[in-house]
C-alpha cells in the first residue's frame, strides 16, 4: 500500500511540474497563435537592414536560437535538412532564423562553422526576439500567408517538429 501511494505522489509531482513548465512557456510568449505578425527590421549576415514587411504574403517560419543552446543545437540541422532543403524554391515560403543575443560577428562564425544555408540573422540585445517572447530557446513561430501566426513551439522535441512540419507542408 505504501508503495501504492509514493507512486500516486510521484506520478502527480511529475504531472504537476510538466504543467508548470507548459504553464510558464505559455506566459513567457509575448504572440499567441491569432495575434499578427509584428513589423520589425533586422540585420541579415551581411549587415543589411531588411524589413519583416518583405515577407507579406508568405508562409513564415521564424526561429530564434543561440549557440550555446543544447536542444537548439539539435533542431538547427533538421530545420536546414528537414525544412530548408524541401522548400528553398519555393517562393512562398520564408525560414529565417534569429541568433538570441548574438551579434553580427558570431552570427557569421556560426554560419561558417555549421556550414548552414538557410537564413540565420543575428539580434543583439534581443530586440526582435523580446517582441516575441521573454524568454526560452529554440523557439518557432509559423505564420500563415495572412500573417497570422497559426503555431508556437517551445524547447525542443520530436513530436513537436513532426507538427510543425505538417503544417508547413498543409500550408505551402
Amino acid at each position: 500500500m505504501k508503495k501504492l501511494i509514493l507512486i500516486t505522489f510521484l506520478l502527480a509531482s511529475i504531472l504537476t511540474n510538466a504543467q508548470s513548465s507548459n504553464d510558464d512557456y505559455a506566459k513567457s510568449s509575448v504572440l499567441k497563435i491569432g495575434d499578427s505578425f509584428p513589423i520589425f527590421n533586422y540585420l541579415d549576415k551581411d549587415g543589411k537592414s531588411h524589413e519583416s514587411s518583405e515577407f507579406k504574403g508568405k508562409v513564415i517560419l521564424i526561429n530564434f536560437f543561440a549557440t550555446w543552446c543544447g536542444p537548439c543545437m539539435i533542431e538547427m540541422p533538421l530545420l536546414e535538412k528537414e525544412i530548408w532543403e524541401p522548400y528553398k524554391s519555393n517562393n512562398n515560403f520564408k525560414l529565417i532564423s534569429f541568433g538570441r543575443d548574438h551579434s553580427l560577428n558570431e552570427i557569421n562564425n556560426f554560419i561558417k562553422l555549421k556550414n548552414f544555408n538557410f537564413e540565420i540573422c543575428p539580434d543583439k540585445g534581443k530586440l526582435i526576439y523580446n517582441q516575441f517572447a521573454t524568454q526560452y530557446i529554440p523557439r518557432n513561430y509559423l505564420v500563415d500567408k495572412n500573417g497570422k501566426i497559426i503555431y508556437i513551439s517551445v524547447g525542443y522535441s520530436d513530436e513537436d517538429f513532426k507538427i510543425l512540419k505538417g503544417k508547413i507542408k498543409s500550408l505551402l
